[in-house]
């Protein structure tokens, strides 16, 4: 009997202390289950993509071709011999302006140099010097400078060359497909190396095409009192079309695939969540694009930087955009 009353408080105690157990467990299980939670929730929030954003403005836009203009005279005058003899004098250099009749040598003929003075001793009324002396035929500048005093020259040898000022253009190198698109305008910007602007006159276009390049000469004619030497290369900056006023966005919003055939922008629907939007794109400049269709207001957010690669409704989380430098 008391065998049997210890075994009954035996199987009580035991059943007790199971049932004391269980809460605990249950409790300890609650709590893990919640951490676990709220690390997948950090997880989460951590695994969006770090983006920043611009907005949808209104630009004049022009989209230009930037061709090159060479520095020419075109006309240029040719002083030569007018008898065999040495030039005993020549009072020009290379670059020197000279005026229409101004003289540039004095040739001493061959004769002269061998008879000396003894005609003029054996003759006081001849008055044979055998001095001829060579002018400008036009103003302009000495490009060129072929003999100096004391050199024997023969009669039609080429002594100088002189360039007309007034014939002072820039040759632009035109593709010829592009000739609708200059030869329908009136002025061009000039931009020189040192970065001096000159207003252009359109003038005609050379009735010759380079063979291998496919490019025609277009004289564009300046005015301007400044010394600008020949064969200097000026950028023209040729205008294809331009708008006044067009939305465009940044070119880092624009995304593409890889044959540049679809093109669409990432846009913001909420505050963490982009979505890909197809665009057709107009004018390009070095840094904007004209956006054709659709239409975005002002208010619409644009991802400008982390929007590679990012798929159709993306989780993003929006930081500050990059300052200006």
């Amino acid at each position: 009997m008391r065998i049997h009353s210890f075994l009954l408080w035996a199987i009580f105690f035991l059943a007790a202390c199971g049932h004391s157990g269980s809460p605990d467990k249950g409790a300890a299980s609650g709590k893990d289950s919640t951490a676990a939670a709220g690390e997948k929730t950090a997880d989460s929030v951590d695994a969006r993509t770090p983006v920043t954003v611009t907005s949808v403005s209104s630009d004049a836009l022009s989209d230009y071709t930037e061709l090159n203009a060479v520095s020419a005279f075109l006309q240029k005058s040719y002083v030569k011999a007018n008898a065999n003899g040495y030039l005993q004098s020549a009072d020009i250099y290379p670059g020197k302006y000279v005026e229409t009749g101004q003289a540039l040598f004095t040739l001493k003929t061959k004769e002269a140099q061998t008879i000396g003075n003894s005609l003029k001793i054996l003759d006081s009324t001849l008055h044979f010097s055998g001095l001829n002396t060579i002018k400008a035929g036009q103003h302009g500048y000495i490009t060129q400078l072929n003999h100096q005093s004391g050199d024997y020259v023969q009669d039609g040898e080429q002594l100088a060359v002189i360039s007309d000022r007034n014939s002072f253009v820039f040759l632009l190198d035109l593709p010829y497909e592009l000739r609708s698109s200059v030869l329908g305008k009136k002025n061009v910007e000039l931009l020189l190396p040192d970065g001096t602007k000159l207003n252009g006159i359109i003038g005609a276009a050379m009735p010759t095409v380079d063979s291998a390049s496919q490019t025609q000469n277009i004289i564009i004619k300046v005015n301007t009192s400044a010394a600008i030497p020949e064969n200097l290369i000026a950028k023209v900056r040729i205008i294809r079309s331009s708008k006044a006023s067009a939305q465009s966005i940044p070119k880092a919003a624009l995304l593409t695939d890889e044959t540049e055939s679809d093109f669409w922008v990432m846009k913001l629907i909420d505050s963490a969540t982009a979505v890909k939007v197809p665009v057709k794109k107009g004018i390009e400049t070095k840094d904007r694009i004209e956006i054709l269709s659709p239409v975005f207001s002002a208010a619409d957010k644009i991802l400008i930087t982390g929007n590679y690669g990012l798929p159709d409704t993306a989780k993003v989380k929006v930081g500050e955009a990059p300052k200006p430098e």
